[in-house]
This record gives structure tokens, C-alpha cells and sequence, in this order.
């Protein structure tokens, strides 16, 4: 198979191998101008201007966070077969809506936000979480022939910087390696066939956020050109050099340059927590998550374009709950709870939340009995079986789950106190009116932030759109 002017050879591949190289692929395209010509797509007007996606890691269960089920208490003995969720409901702001024991403050803020209840995502043969979490972040199903642009990358192309000293796409929290499926992870945390310069600014620790962008000690303009010469000099040597186009090559000096920007710009003390005041400090500091969520506000402010907090992906840590699910999940909840909730009222009293789109998401839900979508596996189907709780480790939800899940969404256009979207009320809970797909939910956020679901750039001489093939749709009853 031939890709550009690279050629791949014909052996058998694993899939850490494959999504691998599937960057490598995408730097061999041809490269990318402005939105294809001769197919003009008027631009909505955006109700956001900055979007922060609060990204659980792992498959948050929709029962047992935004959308209770029957409560089954824990008892030595009582079947599987009958615990939809693990926790009790407790009242929010909002009349209507009820969400799981354990998000007390957010219950507090949703008269803020809009409740999406039936959001589904297709089932992906082994519901692998590196392919779920590649679908959600760029609305491709991998593999593709090029490298997708993950859904930030194509706001901050698209959009541009609030701030051109600060990087449009700002990701924190996620440790790219050493972290297990770690070149899965790296396949969509990119700019793809976008380009560098769009790529995410990683920063996997918030409390580290500050040294990331302060200029070594000595670094005078002389010297930094002395660097930029050097890092060419290294690009045309390297794999890079020799499968990429001359645009990716620009693209990635211009990022070069965007970095020594930001290193001079005053406005880097945006990233440096010590800044804040303590005890707003103190309010945000449940761990890393809840730290990424107050440099998440800072970086509002400061003008970047888009950010992703996540509570990382670690294969059977956090929302990866295959095993002690109750005790796992009451943990993150404590986690994750208070910095939402103060994220939410700390842009609400700056003025912010009108133009700033927080959406809370995850690459599936989770039950007890039925993994993926029923009926879709019979072999996962016929291994559903009345197993009893003998201990609290059983207690939880366990198996992977398509057929419905959660999203939370403020601010940024949407309407506020509104629940959308409904679930069976048992077993199998699967979406039962107004499905939102990922391509929808995708155009509902691209709409917010005044880009098309259709807009599109040629590569390989073909269009390649930001929603799947251009189908993507908005969610207008989700606007205010």
C-alpha cells in the first residue's frame, strides 16, 4: 500500500503498531490550504468562543452519575441481575432532574447546564477503549488512511487563537506515556493531517504547568535562532523529514515559533498556579483533575480556544472500573465533584460562561450484565449471568456500554435547567427518545463555536469534513 510517497510493507500488524503509524500516514498527505474551494459553507454565528471538554477517561456509567436507575444497596447475596445502579439519587436545582449520590455541588450548578441523557456511541467490536476514545475525540471510526484531527484541532484551525500568544488547543492531564496503550493514545491527541501548530500544548501535570513555558535560563534571541537553524536541520533528518510535505514541515517550525512566543509573552503567568489565591486554590485541589480544572479557568481568561481536562486514561484505574466499581467510582467522584462546580460558578462571576462551552463526556457508559449494544455480540450476551454479591469488590458496574450515556453541557449558547433525551428505566437501558449519535453531538459543539459541521479541507484530493462525511447535524433544541 502506497501513501503519498511512503510505502508501507505487507506484514502482519498489531494494533499498537497500526494506530502507531496511522500519524505517520496522515503527515504524507498532501497538504492542506484553506476549506475546499468550490464548495462555499456559510459559517453559523458561534454562541462560545472557548470551549473546555471535561473528559472522564475510562467509560463513566451514565446510572451511576447523570442518570440514576433503581438503587440497589449493597447485600451479600443479592443477584447481579438486579443492580442498575449503585448509588442513591439526591435532588438537584432543578426540579426535573435528579443525578447519583456524591455530586452534591454539581447538583447545585444545574440550572446551569443542559442534560443530554441520550447520547449512544457505536459498539466497536472489542469496545476497545483506544478506539472509543479516537470515534469521540475526532468523529472518525479508526482505522482511516489519514491521521484525524482531533475535535480541538480543528477549532483552533478553523476559529484561530483568542490570543495568538497563548496555543489555541491546550490538553492537561494526560500522560502520554508509561500509562499503558500509550501510541493509542498519541493516534488522536494530535492536529493530524491538520498540522502541528494545531496539535494539542500538553500538560500533564497542572502544578508543573508554569516551568512548561518559562524560557531556560540564558536564552537570549541569538541563541534561539542559533535553535531554530538546529531544529530544521533536525526535521529534514529525521522520518519526519523524508514522509512529510513541505507543509507539515512549515507547520511544525511555525509551532517551533508559536512556542517562543508564548516563552516571552507575559501572558504565560496564566499557567502558573501559584498565582491564585490560596483558598480558591484550596477549592479546586482534589488532585490533578481538580487542579487542570482551575488552569482550565486561568486559560480561559488568558484566551485560549480550547482545553481538555481529563481525569487521564490508565487501563483499570479511575473510571476504568472493571473490578470494585462502587468504591472506585465514590472516590472519583470526590474528585471531581467540587472543581466542576467551582469551574462552573468561577466563570459565571467573570463574566465568562455566556461565551465558554463546558461539556462533560466519556467514551462510553457501563453496566452490570450487558457489554456493548444488546443483541450486537451474542457471544457477550450469552456470558450475562445471575452472579450474586459476595463481596463489596463485585459491588459496581463492570462491563463496557454503548446503548446510552451522559453529557453534560454549560454555558456557551446552551440552555440552561433543560434535560434532553431519555433511557429505559431498566435493563437494557438503551436510549429511548432523541438519539444524539457522536457526529450530532459534535456539530452541536462545532455549531457553538461558529464552524460548520460541513466545513471541509481537501486531502489526498478528496474532502475530508468535520463531522463524518458532512453528516453531522446540531442539536437545536439543546440552544438556548
Amino acid at each position: 500500500m502506497e501513501t503519498g510517497s511512503s510505502k508501507l510493507t505487507h506484514r502482519s500488524m498489531n494494533r499498537r503498531e497500526f494506530l502507531a503509524g496511522m500519524t505517520a500516514a496522515g503527515l504524507a498527505t498532501l497538504p492542506v490550504g484553506e476549506p475546499r474551494a468550490g464548495e462555499p459553507v456559510a459559517q453559523p454565528r458561534p454562541t462560545a468562543d472557548t470551549c473546555i471538554l471535561l473528559w472522564m477517561a475510562g467509560g463513566m456509567a451514565g446510572p451511576e452519575t447523570f442518570d440514576p436507575k433503581r438503587y440497589t444497596p449493597f447485600e451479600v447475596g443479592v443477584p447481579s441481575e438486579r443492580i442498575l445502579c449503585t448509588f442513591p439519587s439526591i435532588p438537584t436545582a432543578v426540579d426535573n432532574i435528579r443525578i447519583s449520590q456524591g455530586f452534591e455541588h454539581v447538583a447545585q450548578v444545574m440550572d446551569r447546564a443542559t442534560l443530554v441523557r441520550s447520547h449512544h456511541v457505536a459498539d466497536l467490536g472489542n469496545i476497545l477503549h483506544s478506539r472509543h476514545q479516537y470515534h469521540w475525540h475526532t468523529g472518525y471510526v479508526p482505522p482511516q488512511t489519514v491521521a484525524c484531527p482531533h475535535i480541538g484541532s480543528w477549532i483552533a484551525r478553523v476559529r484561530g487563537a483568542n490570543n495568538p500568544a497563548i496555543p489555541p488547543f491546550i490538553n492537561i492531564g494526560q500522560r502520554l506515556e508509561g500509562v499503558g496503550e500509550s501510541e493509542e493514545l498519541k493516534a488522536f491527541t494530535t492536529g493530524g493531517f491538520l498540522g502541528s501548530e494545531f496539535g494539542p500544548f500538553n500538560l500533564p501535570f497542572p502544578l508543573d504547568a508554569a516551568d512548561a513555558v518559562r524560557p531556560p535560563r540564558g536564552m537570549t534571541p541569538a541563541r534561539f535562532e542559533t535553535r531554530r537553524q538546529q531544529y530544521r536541520e533536525l526535521l529534514r533528518q529525521s522520518p519526519v523529514g523524508e514522509l512529510a510535505s513541505d507543509y507539515h514541515h512549515e507547520s511544525m517550525l511555525r509551532s517551533f515559533e508559536n512556542a517562543h512566543r508564548l516563552l516571552s509573552s507575559r501572558d504565560r503567568a496564566a499557567f502558573d498556579l501559584a498565582l491564585e489565591p490560596r483558598p480558591i486554590f484550596d477549592r479546586y485541589n482534589t488532585g490533578r483533575f481538580g487542579l487542570g480544572c482551575l488552569l482550565a479557568r486561568r486559560l480561559t481568561e488568558a484566551g485560549a480556544r480550547f482545553i481538555e481536562v481529563t481525569t487521564e486514561y490508565v487501563p483499570f484505574v479511575h473510571f476504568d472500573t472493571h473490578e470494585n466499581g462502587h468504591t472506585t467510582l465514590a472516590r472519583m467522584k470526590r474528585e471531581i465533584d467540587r472543581p466542576i462546580a467551582q469551574l462552573i460558578l468561577d466563570l459565571e462571576l467573570r463574566g465568562l460562561l455566556d461565551r465558554t462551552l463546558v461539556v462533560i463526556a466519556t467514551e462510553f457508559s457501563r453496566d452490570m450484565m450487558i457489554e456493548g449494544i444488546p443483541g450486537s455480540n451474542a457471544r457477550d450476551q450469552s456470558r450475562a449471568r445471575s452472579d450474586t454479591m459476595q463481596q463489596l469488590i463485585h459491588y459496581g458496574l463492570h462491563r463496557h456500554f454503548t446503548g446510552s450515556v451522559s453529557v453534560v453541557m454549560f454555558g456557551g449558547g446552551m440552555r440552561r435547567g433543560f434535560l434532553y433525551g431519555e433511557t429505559a428505566p431498566e435493563r437494557p437501558l438503551i436510549v429511548t427518545r432523541n438519539p444524539v449519535p457522536i457526529r450530532d453531538l459534535h456539530a452541536t459543539i462545532f455549531t457553538a463555536m461558529g464552524i460548520s459541521p460541513r466545513t471541509a479541507f481537501d486531502v489526498e484530493r478528496r474532502p475530508f469534513y468535520a463531522t463524518e462525511d458532512g453528516h453531522g447535524r446540531a442539536v437545536q433544541a439543546l440552544f438556548a
